[in-house]
């Protein structure tokens, strides 16, 4: 299983996992849009928690970089 995080409309950002590559037809009805693969889940908990609207959080790597300091 994987990290994802995915934006649910007028919630936030959610983390959950997925044995599967999420597409518009597994995850599209709940999801508007999904970030992943995490390596860790230190880093998608970080995404989920500081990634919305965050200019230093453009790709993965950079939520796995800021998730060890």
């Amino acid at each position: 299983m994987k990290n994802y995080v995915g934006y649910i409309k007028g919630k936030g950002l959610e983390r959950f996992l997925s044995s599967t590559t999420p597409t518009q037809e597994s995850h599209g009805e709940k999801y508007v849009y999904v970030i992943g693969p995490f390596t860790t889940t230190r880093a998608a908990k970080w995404a989920e928690k500081y990634g919305w609207n965050n200019p230093h959080f453009q790709h993965v790597s950079d939520a796995e970089r800021l998730s060890r300091n």
